[in-house]
Formats: C-alpha cells, structure tokens, sequence
C-alpha cells in the first residue's frame, strides 16, 4: 500500500487537532480527508472510501461510538480500520469503543511522532490483512490458522486446538478488550458448558508458552492482547 494512495479520514470537532493531526500525517505524504462531526464523518467516507478513520469519540450531532457502528452497517466501508482519538483513557470506555466496532484506540494529547508511528502500525495491519487473512503477523509472531502453527523467534510452538482459537482471537485485534462473554461464545460456542475458569487456565497456558506480557488481564471484564 503506497503513502501516497493512502487516504486517511480525521473526524474531530476541534479545528486545531484536525489541523495538527493533518499536518503532521500530510507530511507522511497520506491524503487526509476531514469531517467534524459523526454525520459527516459518514458521508464523507462513502465518498472517499478511506483505508483509515482516526475519530474522536465526544462530537456534537453524532458523536464517534454512533457513527462507528453506522459506517459498520455499510458494506464497502466494511474493510475500513477504524481508531477512535480521545481524551479518556478507562479501560470501560475502551470496551464500549471496540464494541462499536473499532479496532483501536489512541488517547490525546499524542506527541506527533507517535502518533505517525501508530497510524503505520495500523495501515501494516491491514496490509498484513488484505495479503493473507488466513496468517497473521503481530509483533514477530506469525500465526497461520490454516496451519494452525505458531511461530514466534524462528521457532515453531505447537498448541492444542483451543488455546490456538483463543491465542488467534485476541491476536486477531491488539489491543482490543474482548470480554468473556464474547470470548465463550466465539472459541467454545455451543460446544459443552464450560466456566470462567476455563479461560483463565487458557490464558495461563498461553503466558508460559508465548509470554507473559503479552496478554493483559482486564479485571471484571475479559482479556487483550498487547504488543
């Protein structure tokens, strides 16, 4: 994916964050698009089809958590990486963001160079995406789940079928919160009645084989993968 055919959407209703995200993404050579609230946040990007909307979440009109979940309705925006801007930083309303339908989170104030290295971590997401949806790449690990083979430093880890699904799932989205509600239904679904603890021992499972940091505990709510 080149900078220069790479279009970028920043939806704020501050006009100086717009100018100083812009500027500084601009210099990267992306096409940066603007809209100041979650209504036109949406009809812009049916316009432009942008491969990344950064949106703040508190807007007048509509705020970002409406208009993720309307651009997520809309079938050629589908594909679309999405990354809400904001100032609040709890791990609830990073919860309420993803189940909208975001795929990341950025809080502000963000130093410039920081925040370009965090939109190329997630463009390479989506490349690493639209090359091959059945593997995916997170910090150095490949993960191939037509395989299912995990290799992490040039060594390949064998993992029982469930810890895969469930080492696959959280790594499918970093830094999204998946709580356990959702993380039973998608690995274990209406298979036999299993508890919280299941998970738990899961997750246990997959620190000592893969690393310890790299799966954080969100307490009273689920688990994230960080990288």
């Amino acid at each position: 994916m080149k900078k220069k055919n790479t279009k970028i959407l920043l939806v704020d209703d501050e006009p100086d964050i717009l100018e100083i995200i812009g500027y500084n993404l601009a210099q990267e050579e992306y096409q940066i698009f603007t809209a100041s609230n979650g209504k036109e946040a949406i009809a812009t990007a049916k316009k432009v089809i942008p491969d990344l909307i950064i949106m703040d979440v508190m807007m007048p009109e509509m705020d970002g958590m409406e208009a993720c979940e309307s651009i997520r309705k809309i079938p050629e925006l589908s594909n679309v990486l999405i990354t809400f801007l904001t100032a609040r930083s709890e791990d609830y309303s990073q919860v309420a963001g993803f189940d909208a339908g975001a795929d990341d989170y950025i809080t502000k104030p963000i130093k410039p160079k920081l925040l370009v290295s965090k939109v190329k971590a997630l463009l390479r997401r989506l490349k690493d995406k639209e090359q091959n949806s059945e593997t995916l790449n997170v910090g150095g690990i490949e993960i191939n789940r037509e395989e299912y083979k995990i290799v992490k430093d040039n060594i390949e880890i064998v993992l029982p079928r469930k810890e895969f699904e469930l080492f696959y799932l959280l790594a499918s989205k970093p830094g999204k919160v998946f709580k356990r509600d959702e993380i039973l239904d998608r690995v274990w679904g209406n298979e036999v009645i299993v508890g919280g603890r299941t998970i738990d021992v899961h997750i246990r499972k997959l620190r000592e084989k893969i690393g310890e940091e790299l799966f954080k505990t969100i307490k009273g709510v689920g688990y994230k993968f960080e990288v």
